[in-house]
C-alpha cells in the first residue's frame, strides 16, 4: 500500500502543493456514471472548455456506447478497469453515482488505477460512515479528495474544469482570468461570486466547491495552505457556511475577504439545505463571524455605508458586498483591480408591470433593454396575447383548486368557497373560466350570454335529455344527454368570431373592453362578411336588447353596431364573450385558448340548467313562464336556474340561500370522482393538442362519474331532517317563533340512537350506520368541536337576521348526544348538514303541502349538486387543457394488481 505522507504542515496526507495544481491541462478524467442525467449535461461543456481532458466514463451495462461533445465522442465502458485496459489513462475521478454507490466507486477508482492523484466527488448526502471509509482510502493510498455534495473545480487561468458545472454552460464568460481564489461550500454560488468578482474589476484564479457534506475532504486548512504556495493568487473570498470548525483551523497568509451566512439556521435543530450546516455548538454563523474578525483583526461586518475592514481581510454577510470588501482590503495592501470593472449586478429589470399600482420610486425600477438575444424574446413576449402555462403531469394535481388542509375550505383561483358563497352565481361563473369574479359590467354580459341558451324549444338537445328522463335516467344522465349534443360544430362559428375579435381589437390597440369611448375616430375592421347579416337576427337582436336593458358596456359590440349589416347571434355571443375575457387576457391570468373557449362553455351551461327543466316548461317565447325578455334583460341568472331547478318562483331568502349552496358546493378539485372522470376526458383527447379536446365530452366525463354517493348524496341529510320533523307541526322553519321543542326534539331521536347503537353491539355487529350530518373526520379531538366552514355560514345568516330551524336542530342534536352519553365530546356539526339544512328549508313549504313530493326533492338534492359542480369541473377542465399532457393521469401499470 501507498504510504501517505504528503506535504505541508498537515498530520494527515495532502498532496496539493499549490492552488494551480488542482486542475490543469495535463490532468486526464474519469467519469464514473457518465451518462447520468447531470453528468450528461454537465461533462460536454467541461471536456470542451478544457481541451478535451475527460479520458473515458463509466456506465453499466452500456459498453460502447458514447457521450457526443464538440470535441468529439466520449467513449462509455462497463467499468474503469475496461477503460484503462483498452489503454486510456487518467490521473482524476469524477463520482456521479448515487449516495449508496459513491464509496465502491471510490474504492474502484483507487483499486485498478496506480496513477490516480485527485477524485472529485459530485454526490451529495454521504452517509457519515461511507465519507469516513473514503477519507481513510484517500489518505491511505495518497489521493487528494474534494467534495462531496461539490460542483467540482475550475482554474481560469489554465481553462479547465473538472467534476461539475462551475461556470455555467459558458464557463469561459463567467470565469475570467485574475488574481483571486475562490473556495465556497455552495455550489452555485462559486460561479455566481466570480461573477460578482468580474463586475468590480477582479477575475479569479483557482475555484474551489468544497462542498458541504459532513466530511469536507479538501477544506479551509489545505486551500490556505494551497493559496500561499500560488504565486498567480493575490487573495482569496470564502464562502462559508455553519457547521464544522474547518475556517477556525485555517491559516491564511494572504488577504481574504469571508462571506459568512446562515444566522437564521441557529434557531433550528437539525440539518437544512447543505447536510453539513447543522445549528448549534459554536460552529454557527456567529461564531464563524467572530473566527474571521479575530483573524483580520477587525470589530465588525463589512457594509458599503459601514467599511470595516483590515488588511488581512474583512467579513461579509451578503455576496453583493464582497467586490467592494475585496477592493477596499486589496487597496490597503496596496493592490489595484485586475481589470476596469465591467458594471455591476443590481437589479435592472427588463420588463415589469405595475398593474396600475403607484409605487415609490426606490420600488419603481426603471425596465432597460436587454441584451441580445433576449431583448427579441422579450418584445415576442410582449406581443403575445394571454397567459401560456407550461405542461406537465396533472395527475391527482390542479392549478385551479386548492383545499387548506387545516380548515378543509376549497379555493378556486384564490377565493374560498365561504367568499363565493357571497357571490352572485354569474360571478361564480365568471370566476370558475377566467380567474376572477368579474365586475358588475361583466356580469351583465355572462348573464345574457348564458340565460340566450337557456331555453331549448325545438332543439335536439332538449328532445335527448326529455328521452332520458323518460326513461327513468338519474339527473346526471339526463343532463349527459343533453350536453352530448353540444358539440364543437355547433359552437364553431362563434368561437371563429372569437379568434377574430381577439387578433382584430389587439390590433387596434383596446385595453379596456368596456370602455365605449374607444376607437372614437373611424377604423376600419378587416371582418368577414359572414359576421353580419342583411336582415337583423331575432336571438341577436334579443342579446342586443337585453344589453342595452341592463346598461352593460362593450366597447366590441359598439363597433360591431356601428359597422354596415347586422351582427349575427354568434358574434354577438362572442363579442360579449370578448369582453368579459379582456381583461384577465390582456393581464395574463388566461391563455387565449381559455378565451377562446369560453363561447362554448357558455352554450354548455345554459343548455345544462335549461336541459334541468322538463321539455313543458320550454316554449316558443317563454322558459318555465318567464318571458324570454325578461330572462334576459331583467332576471338573475340565480333566479332563472332556481325555477329551472325546482319549479318555483324563489323567496328573497330561498334566493339567498341557493346562491349560497352554489358557491359552498362551486370547487371540484382533483380529488373527486367526478373531476378525475373530467379530466380523464382531457388526457385521453391529448391536451397538447387542444383542437381535438372536446368539452362537452369532458362535462359528460363529470357528469357520468357522478351519482347517487358522489352527487346525490345530499339527500341522505335532507331524509334525516324529514324523519326527525315528521308530525311536529312545523310550518314555517325561517320563522323565529316556529313553535317546535328541539330540545325535547334531540332527546327523543338520540334514546333511540342509544339503544340502536346497543342492540347492535349486543349482536357483535360493528357496522353502525353513521347520522348524516353530524363529525367530521378532521373535526373531531377537541372537546366541543366546529367546521368552520359550518360556522361560517350560520354567522352569515345570523347577521342577516334569518332562522333556519333545520339548523338549529343540527346543533342541539351535537350538544344532547354527548350529555346523553352517547359521544366522548360534542361532535361539530359538518358542512353536508349545512346544504341539507338550506335546500330543505327553501321546499319544505311545498314538501309539507303534498305540491312537491320526496322524489322531486331527492332530484332536487342531485341537480343543485351539478350546477356548481360543473362550473368547478370546467375550471380544472380548463386547468388540464393548458398545463396537461397527453394520458397524463393514468396509473401506471406497476402500480395496478390483479384481484382475484
Amino acid at each position: 500500500m501507498y504510504k501517505a505522507t504528503g506535504i505541508g504542515p498537515f498530520k494527515y496526507y495532502v498532496g496539493i502543493q499549490s492552488l494551480a495544481h488542482i486542475a490543469t491541462r495535463e490532468d486526464r478524467v474519469c467519469v464514473l456514471n457518465i451518462l447520468g442525467g447531470e453528468s450528461s449535461d454537465v461533462t460536454p461543456v467541461s471536456h470542451a472548455y478544457s481541451g478535451g481532458n475527460i479520458a473515458f466514463g463509466t456506465s453499466p451495462g452500456r459498453r460502447g456506447q458514447v457521450l457526443e461533445t464538440t470535441l468529439g465522442a466520449i467513449p462509455v465502458y462497463n467499468n474503469v478497469l475496461e477503460g484503462l485496459q483498452d489503454g486510456h489513462r487518467f490521473n482524476c475521478g469524477v463520482v456521479y453515482l448515487p449516495p449508496a454507490a459513491a464509496r465502491d466507486g471510490v474504492a474502484e477508482l483507487i483499486r485498478v488505477n496506480p496513477d490516480l492523484r485527485k477524485i472529485f466527488i459530485v454526490t451529495e448526502k454521504l452517509s457519515v460512515h461511507d465519507s469516513r471509509e473514503i477519507r481513510a482510502m484517500g489518505q491511505g493510498n495518497g489521493i487528494d479528495i474534494f467534495g462531496a455534495n461539490s460542483l467540482g473545480v475550475a482554474d481560469a487561468w489554465n481553462e479547465v474544469r473538472i467534476g461539475g458545472a462551475l461556470g455555467g454552460d459558458h464557463p469561459e464568460e463567467a470565469l475570467r482570468r485574475g488574481s483571486i481564489a475562490i473556495l465556497s461550500n455552495s455550489g452555485n454560488f462559486t460561479s455566481t461570486i466570480a461573477t460578482y468578482l468580474r463586475m468590480g474589476g477582479w477575475g479569479t484564479t483557482t475555484l474551489i466547491s468544497s462542498g458541504k457534506d459532513v466530511y469536507i475532504h479538501f477544506a479551509a486548512p489545505e486551500f490556505a495552505f494551497a493559496l500561499a504556495n500560488d504565486a498567480r493568487s493575490r487573495a482569496a473570498v470564502l464562502y462559508v457556511e455553519p457547521g464544522g470548525y474547518y475556517e477556525q483551523e485555517a491559516d491564511f497568509t494572504k488577504p481574504v475577504v469571508a462571506c459568512v451566512v446562515g444566522r437564521w439556521k441557529s434557531r433550528l435543530t437539525r440539518a437544512v439545505g447543505h447536510a453539513g450546516a447543522m445549528s448549534g455548538g459554536a460552529d454557527d454563523a456567529r461564531a464563524k463571524e467572530r473566527w474571521f474578525m479575530q483573524k483580520f483583526g477587525v470589530d465588525g461586518l463589512f457594509t458599503p455605508d459601514q467599511p470595516v475592514f483590515s488588511a488581512k481581510g474583512a467579513v461579509v454577510t451578503n455576496i453583493a458586498h464582497i467586490p467592494a470588501a475585496l477592493t477596499a482590503v486589496m487597496r490597503e495592501n496596496a493592490a489595484r483591480p485586475d481589470f476596469d470593472a465591467e458594471g455591476d449586478l443590481a437589479l435592472k429589470p427588463w420588463f415589469g408591470a405595475n398593474h396600475g399600482m403607484v409605487l415609490p420610486p426606490d420600488l419603481d425600477l426603471p425596465v432597460v433593454v436587454a441584451s441580445p438575444p433576449y431583448g427579441g424574446q422579450i418584445a415576442a413576449l410582449n406581443r403575445q396575447v394571454g397567459a401560456v402555462m407550461p405542461r406537465q403531469s396533472m395527475k391527482d394535481a390542479s392549478g385551479a383548486s386548492r383545499m387548506d388542509a387545516a380548515t378543509q375550505v376549497t379555493s378556486l383561483h384564490g377565493m374560498t368557497m365561504l367568499e363565493a358563497a357571497q357571490q352572485p352565481l354569474e360571478a361564480n361563473v365568471l370566476l370558475a373560466l377566467l380567474h376572477e369574479p368579474g365586475s358588475a359590467n361583466d356580469r351583465h354580459l355572462i348573464h345574457v350570454a348564458i340565460a340566450s341558451a337557456l331555453n331549448l324549444h325545438g332543439q335536439p338537445a332538449l328532445a335527448a335529455a326529455e328521452a332520458a328522463r323518460q326513461a327513468g335516467s338519474s339527473p346526471n344522465t339526463t343532463l349527459a344527454a343533453a350536453a352530448a349534443i353540444v358539440g364543437p360544430a355547433t359552437q364553431k362559428a362563434a368561437r371563429h368570431a372569437m379568434h377574430v375579435l381577439i387578433d382584430q381589437f389587439v390590433a387596434a390597440g383596446l385595453q379596456d373592453a368596456a370602455d365605449e369611448g374607444f376607437a372614437a375616430a373611424p377604423r376600419k375592421f378587416d371582418l368577414p362578411a359572414a359576421f353580419f347579416s342583411k336582415k337583423a337576427d331575432p336571438r341577436a337582436q334579443a342579446m342586443l336588447a337585453a344589453i342595452d336593458a341592463r346598461g352593460a358596456k362593450s366597447a366590441i359590440l359598439r363597433c360591431l353596431r356601428e359597422l354596415p349589416g347586422h351582427p349575427t347571434a354568434d358574434v354577438v355571443l362572442a363579442a360579449m364573450a370578448a369582453t368579459v375575457a379582456w381583461g384577465p387576457l390582456m393581464r395574463r391570468r388566461i391563455s387565449r385558448l381559455t378565451a377562446e373557449s369560453l363561447p362554448w362553455w357558455i352554450q354548455l351551461f345554459g343548455t345544462l340548467i335549461g336541459a334541468s327543466a322538463p321539455a313543458s316548461q320550454h316554449g316558443a317565447n317563454d322558459f318555465c313562464g318567464i318571458a324570454t325578455a325578461d330572462i334576459l334583460g331583467r332576471r338573475s341568472l340565480a333566479e332563472v336556474a332556481f325555477v329551472a331547478l325546482f319549479g318555483l318562483e324563489p323567496r328573497p331568502a330561498d334566493l339567498f340561500s341557493f346562491q349560497v349552496l352554489i358557491g359552498l358546493l362551486l370547487s371540484n378539485g382533483p380529488g373527486t370522482i367526478s373531476a378525475q372522470g373530467a379530466k380523464g376526458a382531457v388526457s385521453a383527447d391529448g391536451p397538447e393538442d387542444p383542437e381535438r379536446i372536446q368539452l362537452n365530452k369532458c362535462l359528460i366525463g363529470f357528469l357520468s362519474h357522478s351519482g347517487y354517493t358522489h352527487g346525490g348524496n345530499g339527500f341522505e341529510g335532507i331524509s334525516f331532517l324529514i324523519e326527525q320533523f315528521k308530525g311536529s307541526g312545523l310550518d314555517d322553519p325561517g320563522h323565529p317563533n316556529h313553535g317546535i321543542d328541539l330540545a325535547k326534539l334531540a332527546a327523543g331521536y338520540v334514546e333511540r340512537y342509544a339503544q340502536y347503537k346497543a342492540d347492535k353491539r349486543s349482536a357483535g355487529s360493528g357496522d353502525i350506520q353513521k347520522i348524516p350530518g353530524v363529525n367530521h373526520p378532521v373535526f373531531k379531538d377537541k372537546p366541543v368541536n366546529f367546521d368552520p366552514r359550518e360556522v361560517f355560514i350560520r354567522q352569515l345568516f345570523e347577521r342577516r337576521g334569518e332562522t333556519n330551524v333545520f339548523h338549529d336542530y343540527y346543533r342541539v342534536l351535537v350538544q344532547t348526544l354527548h350529555d346523553a352519553g352517547v359521544s366522548r365530546n360534542v361532535y361539530c356539526v359538518n358542512i353536508d348538514a349545512v346544504i341539507a339544512a338550506l335546500l330543505l328549508k327553501m321546499l319544505w313549504q311545498p314538501f309539507r303541502d303534498g305540491s312537491y313530493p320526496t322524489s322531486a326533492l331527492e332530484t332536487a338534492a342531485f341537480t343543485i349538486f351539478l350546477y356548481p359542480r360543473m362550473l368547478g369541473c370546467a375550471a380544472e377542465v380548463d386547468d388540464h387543457m393548458n398545463r396537461g399532457r397527453n394520458m397524463d393521469t393514468r396509473t401506471p401499470a406497476s402500480h395496478c394488481r390483479f384481484v382475484a
